[in-house]
Order: structure tokens, then C-alpha cells, then sequence
């Protein structure tokens, strides 16, 4: 192959390594911003010039052949290289700049997220930001997300973690709720109650509480809950609480809208929820040697207006 065809051939290869990243010819378009047909044209000729094939194609998958998994492995560092020294040469401007692919819960990102990066973006009018809302762990490098904002106890060693906030869970109920059904006072009184709860197992449900004012009498203690209804959604449980339908348990951060209209009240408010949900939000992103300044000026932005956690008293 002749130096001067293989050097309109670089993009070609690159388009190959995303190609084998995103795993489908869909995806790898969605990724570049180029059709599904200009992809697979790229491929094809690369694979013409190579005089070999370099992915094998199904109705339903496709994967690399030994050829191709050997130009995808060795010409990926360079293209990590490139990426990065474009990244470094870009951030030199002084405004952040550049497209932030952006991943985090639903709930979390309706309610708290999407406000604060409006405010953002009002102040970098150069940065672009699309946000993906998912309950599901990304893989970040994978999926090509420069950051996940994450509701866990423990980030990824493998990942670089920036702590925004702490934040708990709080019991709820309308106060119409608790005149026609009685307003508990112990942990073991919910068991009277219908309780709307986040099913995590096939297991029966039950709830931990510690109370807030340590007590050599009293420490952790778990009660078994029932109800009529569940949702993996803390958003759906909230609306279901407003209706008057029981008493559940929210993220901090769900909770905090609705109990400062006084819509809903706190439950046993001198009883601490623990391990119903994390205690940290996390602002997550794959290591790498530079950060783009889009990325920490965006942690920044919500380590600030974050830093005070979700107030909840009604």
C-alpha cells in the first residue's frame, strides 16, 4: 500500500476503533455524528485497501475479525494520544468549551440536575451538554460519557470520584394519610401501614432506622413493611405518596420539593432510614491524565450549588 493511500486512510481507522468500542454500526454513527451508510461505507473502504476483512457482519451483531482486532488494538493508544493533545490544545482557550456527554439517574437529574446545568450553561455559553437519564450503570469509557453524576456508596477504584453532596432518606406521608390511618411513633408501628417501597429483591421488604439521638437502649433495628404498591422510581413512589396512598420512602433529594409546600410531612422524623439508599452523590468520570476544563468547571458549578445538600423540613 502506497504511503500517500494509507494516509487518507487515518480517519478510516479511526472510525474502525469506534466501530469496535460502541459494537454496532448504529452506534458508532450516533457516536461521530455521520450516518449508519457513510460508517459502513468508511469500513468498506478500508477493508478494499487493507485486502482483507476486517468485520464480520450478522443480521443481529457484528464483530472483528483477527485482523481488525489487531488494527483496533494497535492504533488505539495513538488515537487516545491524539484525542488527548487535542483535548489539552482546546482547553488553552479561557472559556470551557466543547460538547459534555453527561449520564445520571432520572429522578435525580429531573428534579435537582437539570436547573443547576441550565444555570451552567447560561454562564459558558460555549459548552454544550447532553444529557442522558438513565437508573442504569454506564459504562463511562464504553459508552463515551465524560462524566456520571451517581447516587452510591462507593465509586469505581478505577474511576476518578469528586464528592457533591451528602444526602439521606426520609419517610413521607400526606397529612391527610396520617389523620384517617394514625401517625406512627415506632419503626415497629409500620407494620400497620401500607407501606410504598423500592423493590430491591424477591425477598419480603423491610426497612432499617437508627434512631437520630444515640441510645445505649436502642440502636439499629429492621421492621418487615408491606404495601400495595412499588416502583423502582423514587419519583413514581413520591406521587403515589401525594395521592394519599401510604407512607414511602424517598431519597432526600425526591422528597425535598413537595415537603417544603408542605404537600407531605416527615414520618418518624427522630428516626434516621439507613442503607435504603446511598448517603453520597458522586460526580464520576474514567481516569485519564487530563480533565478537560468543561468537566471540572461543571463539577465545580455543582459542588457549589450543592454543597448545602437537600433541606427536607416541612
Amino acid at each position: 500500500m502506497e504511503n500517500q493511500k494509507i494516509n487518507t486512510l487515518w480517519t478510516h481507522l479511526h472510525w474502525l476503533s469506534v466501530l469496535a468500542q460502541q459494537g454496532s454500526y448504529t452506534a458508532a454513527a450516533a457516536r461521530l455524528g455521520v450516518s449508519k451508510a457513510a460508517m459502513s461505507q468508511r469500513i468498506a473502504e478500508l477493508e478494499r485497501a487493507a485486502k482483507v476483512t476486517l468485520v464480520q457482519r450478522t443480521t443481529r451483531s457484528l464483530r472483528l475479525t483477527e485482523a481488525g482486532q489487531r488494527l483496533v488494538d494497535e492504533t488505539r493508544a495513538s488515537f487516545e494520544q491524539i484525542e488527548q493533545s487535542f483535548a489539552q490544545v482546546r482547553d488553552l482557550a479561557e472559556q470551557p468549551s466543547g460538547l459534555l456527554r453527561v449520564t445520571a439517574p432520572v429522578a435525580l437529574a429531573r428534579q435537582q440536575l437539570v436547573p443547576l446545568m441550565a444555570a451552567f450553561l447560561q454562564d459558558f455559553p460555549d459548552v454544550r451538554i447532553e444529557l442522558d437519564l438513565s437508573d442504569r450503570l454506564s459504562a463511562l469509557a464504553t459508552e463515551g460519557y465524560d462524566l456520571a453524576i451517581r447516587h452510591t456508596a462507593r465509586p469505581p477504584d478505577t474511576h476518578v470520584a469528586w464528592a457533591l453532596c451528602a444526602t439521606e432518606s426520609v419517610l413521607v406521608a400526606t397529612r391527610a394519610y396520617l389523620r384517617k390511618q394514625g401517625e406512627p411513633q415506632t419503626p415497629a408501628e409500620l407494620q400497620a401501614h401500607n407501606c410504598l417501597h423500592y423493590p430491591r429483591s424477591q425477598d419480603t421488604p423491610a426497612w432499617t432506622f437508627e434512631p437520630r439521638q444515640p441510645s445505649a437502649a436502642c440502636e439499629r433495628i429492621t421492621m418487615p413493611v408491606s404495601g400495595n404498591f412499588a416502583a423502582n422510581n423514587s419519583e413514581a413512589l413520591r406521587e403515589a405518596a401525594l395521592t394519599g396512598a401510604g407512607i414511602a420512602l424517598l431519597p432526600d433529594f425526591s422528597a425535598q420539593a413537595e415537603l417544603r409546600k408542605g404537600h407531605l410531612v416527615q414520618v418518624l422524623p427522630d428516626w434516621k432510614p439507613v442503607g435504603a439508599f446511598a448517603e453520597t452523590i458522586y460526580a464520576i468520570r474514567p481516569y485519564a491524565p487530563h480533565v478537560p476544563r468543561a468537566v471540572t468547571a461543571l463539577v465545580a458549578h455543582l459542588s457549589a450549588e450543592l454543597a448545602g445538600g437537600f433541606v427536607v423540613q416541612s
